[in-house]
């Protein structure tokens, strides 16, 4: 939204050639609707055609008047537009820009005594104020030609400077946490703008991205340390979080730039000039409602209502969903890792099969359907963005994973094991009794394993214990079916099982909250070491 302050021109006559000059040196069109005129196109031309209009200066009644003959649209790398008019036989030219490129064209400046000599250096204090202020600055002047004269761009010499205008768009609340937000998750944030340096660093302030003006880094700068090679260049890109003045052809540069100190690269824009950094960047983010054609085609991601913070909510959406991989994945490879165990030291040892083949689909269906589709809806940690950014090369079978799927996997395994051996050699259990028992003692197993992989690092124990229904549920539904399998003629002997005394799985529920004890311990020595 831009601010809009409406004057008088009545007591401020000077305006009026201003506001003539910010309608004719405009690319935006103008429709009624139900009555209504409304301003299309870029949006800033729009603010200015909205500005003139509420000072009652219509752009029909001004085109009535003024004939165009020749238009100079608005371009990044030069900075300004033009368009040149007949009216009553005279040629006139009105440009808008930056002032510092309306400076150079410009010998005169509006007063309200009339035309004098211009006083650059007053016309900078004026824009560094505005600037300051967090206000887009753009400057406006015209001047007469001669009307049998072939006018160019290089022409532009002699023009009266008519003022500046100040539009501010203020910043989204949830931008200023955004970034924030970011910066604690580890997200270097940097803001590449074409904007006055200082309204820039005004900007940038305020997001606190910078707290130090002399970190603004312009374009100038960056094309004096592009000639003086890509060293140079990396550095201060390295060190530097907020760019203004800069062209096009350099965001690309930035974005080269970044990749080649090692960092994973998303760039957001809306523009055509945007493309080429969009398209180079590991991940191009265009804004679907006022991005162009060229800038979506060009992205990998759209935001459909155009606002930073949806980007943060994706990255946070995206950290949930890698680390509930990484549970199902720990989920399913540390118990078959225990059953792959538990048979070769059977096999070993002497030992009969621990377990039927029905009896290990059985484990897979019970347990392992239900709980790693619990796991893969588990909820927000709450601490994901806390967490420092994950390396692109990392496998998901990093050095944390396979450590703590050796320990569980041993932990289970060796306690079946040992149950098998130790009923049919001293318990006086036939193998069927044995595997009974083994099989009910590895559905708890994987029911404890499952409840103790919703975090990697927090205890299972912190906060409340139904922060994901479904998965307790699910444990309780495992566990149901098999009792009522136990039960039931014709399933239970196709599993050889059979019921068991609620004493017999009260000692197997405490084997299984062994397994919780190692994990909880691990996480504990793992986060005491991280302090030290």
């Amino acid at each position: 939204m831009t601010v809009i302050q409406e004057i008088d021109i009545q007591q401020h006559p000077g305006l009026q050639r201003l506001y003539e000059a910010a309608v004719l040196a405009n690319e935006a069109t103008t429709e009624v609707r139900e009555g209504v005129s409304c301003a299309q196109g870029d949006a800033v031309d729009c603010a200015l055609l909205t500005m003139a209009g509420k000072s009652g200066i219509s752009r029909e009644e001004l085109l009535r008047q003024y004939k165009e003959l020749t238009v100079f649209p608005y371009e990044s790398a030069e900075k300004f537009a033009a368009n040149v008019y007949e009216k009553d036989g005279k040629v006139f030219v009105f440009v808008k820009g930056a002032v510092e490129t309306l400076l150079g064209m410009c010998s005169y400046q509006a007063t309200k005594d009339g035309f004098i000599h211009i006083d650059e250096n007053a016309v900078k204090r004026q824009e560094s104020e505005l600037s300051n202020m967090q206000y887009r600055v753009l400057a406006f002047a015209f001047g007469q030609i001669d009307e049998q004269q072939q006018y160019g761009k290089d022409d532009l010499t002699g023009l009266t400077f008519l003022g500046m205008s100040g539009l501010r768009d203020p910043l989204r609340v949830e931008a200023i946490d955004a970034v924030r937000n970011c910066q604690q998750a580890g997200i270097k944030v940097v803001m590449i703008t074409g904007d006055h340096p200082d309204t820039a660093f005004a900007i940038a302030r305020e997001l606190s991205l910078t707290q130090n003006q002399d970190e603004v880094v312009t374009g100038r700068q960056l094309q004096e340390a592009k000639s003086r090679g890509e060293q140079v260049l990396d550095e201060m890109v390295a060190n530097s979080k907020v760019y203004a003045r800069v062209e096009p052809k350099q965001k690309l540069d930035i974005v080269d730039s970044l990749i080649r100190n090692g960092e994973f690269v998303a760039v957001t824009g809306d523009g055509v000039n945007d493309a080429p950094a969009l398209r180079h960047a590991h991940v191009g983010v265009a804004m679907g409602k006022k991005g162009t054609d060229v800038a979506r085609e060009s992205a990998e991601i759209l935001l459909t209502d155009d606002n930073f913070a949806s980007i943060v909510f994706g990255v946070e959406e995206g950290r949930v969903v890698y680390a509930n991989i990484r549970k199902i994945v720990f989920f399913l490879i540390s118990t078959a890792v225990a059953e792959v165990f538990m048979f070769l030291s059977a096999i070993l040892l002497g030992l009969p099969i621990p377990l039927y083949a029905t009896q290990l689909l059985w484990i897979n269906f019970a347990t392992s359907i239900i709980q790693d589709v619990a796991l893969a809806f588990d909820p927000s940690q709450g601490d994901e963005l806390r967490q420092p950014p994950r390396n692109p090369r990392e496998f998901i079978f990093d050095r944390l994973m396979i450590s703590r799927i050796i320990l569980t996997a041993a932990v289970m395994g060796l306690i079946c094991l040992l149950e098998f051996y130790w009923m049919i050699a001293y318990g006086n259990y036939t193998a069927e009794d044995a595997r009974n028992i083994v099989l009910l003692q590895f559905i708890l197993f994987e029911n404890i394993v499952a409840l103790n992989s919703q975090s990697e690092t927090s205890s299972f124990f912190t906060g409340s214990i139904m922060k994901n229904p479904l998965l307790i549920y699910g444990t309780l539904a495992a566990q149901a079916m098999h009792f009522i399998a136990m039960y039931t003629p014709g399933l239970n002997d196709a599993l050889h099982i059979h019921p068991v005394r609620f004493i017999e799985w009260l000692v197997l529920l405490g084997f299984a909250l062994l397994v919780m004890a190692v994990i909880e311990l691990e996480k504990w020595a793992r986060r005491r070491l991280r302090k030290f």
